[in-house]
């Protein structure tokens, strides 16, 4: 029988109601992959810092208690080893070389039927795929079938390695959603075997097996793009392919997103991805720099009647200006039912907001900042919220009761209200923004010149702790004198008067660039063929090929070492692709698609590259070439 773990117990309950009020939904997939009893180690993706243990403690299936790793040292003082195992925590002794010392805390409880969480990637990270997945989670399930050689006093119940993704839709950002998938659990039957082997490296050689499995799991149900601009332009695809009311379903944002990763992945010389991607990263970039998203545009009410160039009669343009007062009207008088537990929760999200701008450059910290700051001072807004109401009711012992019931009350109804009025409230917003945008004076607008730093999507710095490929060192004939890089400022807001007419104008591009690239697909039919993860390839029926890898600096140096196994590259048929898409709601452009708001991006002035300026009455329209095919 497991412990009580009363603290573990408090802290889950504690961040359930951190992370319930962040995001608006955890959406598991795969619980039927875990055991509901017998000793587990659960291995989980790492891009979301304190979170991801949070997320996954708290919607973990069957309310399993999980077991973390923690530095030996720490369980010296009596009191302090109290506190860390019933919080759930094990201790791991990293100084030992001995792996039967150095994984004694994973043993013991293994042994009583626990769940060991761990995360293989060693740390948390931004980057665009999966980068590295360590061995230690081999070690220790392998390292535990040898212990219980060893131990026939207690169940000889083999371990079970539970792979589990968590994947945000956007990890930083507040109301998102979390995808939770529990892969094809992993037994150590295939393993032990060669594990017990006397041979010399037999044993390393079935733990890098067993990793290569638990990676290959992970890689399966997570997003893995090969560069930041394919993941940005896939990413801004399936907004413009879901927008407004037509939202994804979580069961599969995973694997839709990976098939739109691919298809900007596929070689240019299979298929003319190069145009369709710079306007998707222009547009995509602009939406950063503004704090705006495509949802927000894409359900405005921006008739033509609005053009300040256009002679509209004033009637005419007090109705279309009605469409944007009748909005604010509506949230104003919603706002009265709301105003109480607004004002209570507004120093929430300020302090929130301060957290996450100390990490600015650490997207993986955002959400962690934002989610213990406000805890913090909701740890101390509801108790005073209660003293407060308490003190209305002259202490009495029914006025507790009433006071902790209209808290209570309060907190549940700020969770059901939120949804519905944060997302109005940023719409309408974005409502006026554009339309100060649109009707600022022409000369108020950002040349070119300026423009260029908010048309560049910001990637994250590299992380330290991620282990990457190494490059050969350059010798010092390689080495020649080079200009001293040209200091830049962060990336700021840019203001609406200024921008927005760029940023409508970008969104009209990529609309008919992607509408232009689905044309392209359909035409090629059979005869074309589009990248696709090995996974993807053999779930729809495409096919893979084996390139030959090349070996790497290490291999190189090592004539012992074993040749490079051949790279899988998987394809799919673009048709299959287009059909997959539109049966999971993609409501994919074609060339001459009529987008909200064109007008207002005809007076901006494009930059003329790879297309062709065409004139529409008395103004300009941009066409991009991968249009005009």
């Amino acid at each position: 029988m497991s412990d009580v773990k009363v603290l573990h117990r408090v802290i889950r309950r504690l961040a359930s109601w951190s992370v319930w009020s962040f995001f608006t939904e955890i959406h598991v997939i795969g619980e039927e992959n875990v055991p509901k009893d017998g000793p587990i180690v659960v291995c989980a993706t790492h891009h979301n810092m304190m979170l991801d243990p949070a997320v996954l403690s708290v919607a973990f299936p069957y309310a399993r208690i999980l077991n973390y790793w923690s530095k030996a040292s720490l369980f010296a003082n009596p009191v302090l080893k109290y506190v860390l195992l019933s919080s759930g925590n094990i201790p791991v002794d990293r100084k030992s070389k001995d792996r039967q010392v150095l994984f004694k805390g994973t043993f013991e409880a293994l042994s009583k039927g626990s769940a060991v969480a761990l995360f293989p990637e060693g740390t948390s990270y931004t980057e665009p795929r999966i980068m590295q997945v360590k061995d230690g989670a081999a070690w220790s399930a392998l390292e535990y079938a040898k212990w219980l050689q060893s131990h026939p006093d207690v169940p000889q119940d083999d371990v079970v390695i539970v792979p589990v993704s968590i994947v945000y839709t956007n990890k930083s950002k507040y109301r998102s959603s979390v995808v939770m998938e529990f892969g094809t659990p992993i037994t150590m039957k295939d393993y032990k075997e060669q594990f017990f082997s006397e041979v010399e490296g037999a044993s390393r050689a079935a733990v890098k097996r067993l990793t290569r499995a638990i990676e290959t799991e992970l890689i399966q149900t997570t997003i893995n793009a090969p560069d930041w601009d394919t993941l940005y332009a896939a990413r801004m695809a399936r907004d413009l392919l879901w927008e407004g009311d037509n939202t994804i379903n979580l069961d599969d944002f995973v694997i839709i997103s990976q098939t739109l990763v691919d298809l900007f992945a596929t070689p240019a010389s299979k298929l003319n991805t190069t145009a369709v991607k710079r306007n998707l990263l222009e547009y995509y970039s602009l939406l950063q720099s503004t704090h705006l998203t495509n949802n927000e545009l894409s359900g405005l009410p921006l008739p033509r009647s609005l053009d300040p160039k256009r002679p509209t009669p004033l009637p005419g343009r007090l109705r279309t200006l009605a469409f944007l007062i009748s909005d604010t009207l509506r949230a104003l008088v919603i706002l009265p039912f709301f105003v109480f537990p607004l004002i209570v929760h507004t120093p929430v999200y300020v302090v929130g907001r301060l957290g996450a701008r100390l990490v600015e450059d650490e997207e993986e910290t955002q959400a962690q900042n934002k989610v213990i700051f406000g805890l913090l001072f909701l740890l101390l807004a509801y108790p005073s919220a209660f003293f407060f109401l308490w003190a209305l009711f002259m202490y009495t012992p029914v006025g507790a009761l009433l006071a902790a019931s209209t808290v209570y009350l309060l907190i549940i109804y700020h969770n059901t209200m939120i949804n519905g009025y944060y997302q109005n409230a940023r719409r309408l917003v974005a409502a006026w923004r554009v339309l100060v945008g649109v009707w600022a004076p022409k000369r108020l607008e950002f040349p070119t010149t300026v423009l260029s730093q908010y048309t560049t999507p910001i990637v994250p710095p590299v992380n330290p702790w991620v282990d990457r490929p190494k490059v050969p060192v350059p010798s010092a004939a390689d080495l020649q004198p080079s200009e001293p890089p040209v200091a830049t400022r962060p990336k700021r807001r840019a203001p609406s008067r200024r921008i927005m007419r760029h940023l409508l104008r970008a969104r009209v591009e990529a609309v008919r660039a992607l509408a232009g690239f689905f044309d392209q697909l359909e035409r090629g039919g059979s005869n074309k063929s589009v990248r696709a993860s090995v996974h993807l390839a053999h779930r729809f029926r495409g096919w893979v090929d084996d390139v030959k890898a090349e070996a790497s600096t290490d291999a190189a140096s090592d004539p012992t070492a074993a040749a490079p196994a051949p790279e899988s590259v998987g394809w799919r048929n673009p048709a299959e692709v287009i059909s997959f898409l539109r049966k999971r709601g993609a409501k994919i452009p074609s060339s001459g698609v009529h987008v909200e708001g064109e007008w207002a991006a005809l007076s901006s002035d494009p930059e003329v590259e790879d297309g062709t300026p065409v004139e529409e009455k008395d103004e300009m329209v941009w066409v991009p070439s991968s249009v005009k095919e």
